[in-house]
C-alpha cells in the first residue's frame, strides 16, 4: 500500500458490450481528478502483473454488468480466482467500492452491488458507499439528476439493451465519476490516518 496520502485506486471490471467500460472510465476519471493514481484492469484478461497491481493498490473498485441478477460470469471467475488472496488476506484493510449497469431501470442491480460488498467483506476490505442522495425523486427532479436511479451501496446505471456504449446516460457517467472521486478522497483519509498513527 502507498506510504503517502496520494492513493492508488484500481478499477477491476468486466464489460460485456462496452457499457460498463464507459462507467469504469468514468470511475477512473473521477478518482484521478481527485488526486489518485489510477489503474484500470479488465478482469477477463487479467495478467499476473495486474494481479500484483491489485495487491499493491490502496483501493479496488469492482465493476460488472448485471446479468440474470448478479455480476457477469467473467467477473465471477475473477472473484473465485481472488480466493487465493482471501486465503492470505492480501487485500485486508484496502478500500473497496462497486458499480454496475443493466438494461432495466432496476434490473436487480442491488444483487450485484451486494455481491461486490460481500466479496469485499470476505477479503477484509472497507466498503465505501456512493454517498449521494437519490436524484429524480421528486416532481422537481429529472432523469439528468446525479444518482437518478437512487442507489446507496454503489453506483447503478441503466442503458437500453439495444443501444451501444455511446448511449450510457450522462447522469450515470456523472454518478460513476462521483464514486471514483469519493473513493480517492476516502482512501486518502485512511492513508493520512495510518501515517499519523505511525508517527
Amino acid at each position: 500500500m502507498s506510504s503517502t496520502s496520494r492513493p492508488t485506486v484500481a478499477v477491476a471490471f468486466h464489460s460485456g458490450y462496452g457499457h460498463t467500460a464507459v462507467l469504469a472510465e468514468a470511475v477512473a476519471r473521477g478518482a484521478a481528478e481527485a488526486g489518485a493514481e489510477v489503474i484500470s484492469i479488465p478482469v477477463d484478461s487479467i495478467t499476473e502483473e495486474q494481479w500484483a497491481q491489485l495487491d499493491a493498490a490502496d483501493a479496488i473498485v469492482f465493476g460488472a454488468p448485471t446479468y440474470m441478477g448478479t455480476a457477469s460470469a467473467a467477473f465471477h471467475r475473477f472473484a473465485e480466482t481472488s480466493s487465493k488472496r482471501w486465503y492470505t488476506q492480501t487485500w485486508a484493510d484496502k478500500i473497496a467500492a462497486g458499480f454496475t449497469n443493466s438494461g432495466a431501470k432496476n434490473g436487480d442491480k442491488s444483487s450485484t452491488l451486494g455481491y461486490f460488498f460481500t466479496m469485499a467483506a470476505q477479503h477484509g476490505m472497507h466498503w465505501i458507499s456512493l454517498g449521494v442522495q437519490p436524484g429524480w425523486a421528486s416532481t422537481e427532479g429529472s432523469e439528468d439528476d446525479v444518482n437518478r436511479l437512487g442507489y446507496f451501496v454503489g453506483a447503478g446505471a441503466q442503458t437500453p439493451v439495444d443501444a451501444g456504449p455511446e448511449a450510457v446516460h450522462k447522469s450515470d457517467i456523472a454518478t460513476a465519476e462521483g464514486l471514483g472521486a469519493r473513493v480517492a478522497q476516502q482512501t486518502a483519509f485512511f492513508l493520512a490516518g495510518r501515517a499519523a498513527l505511525a508517527a
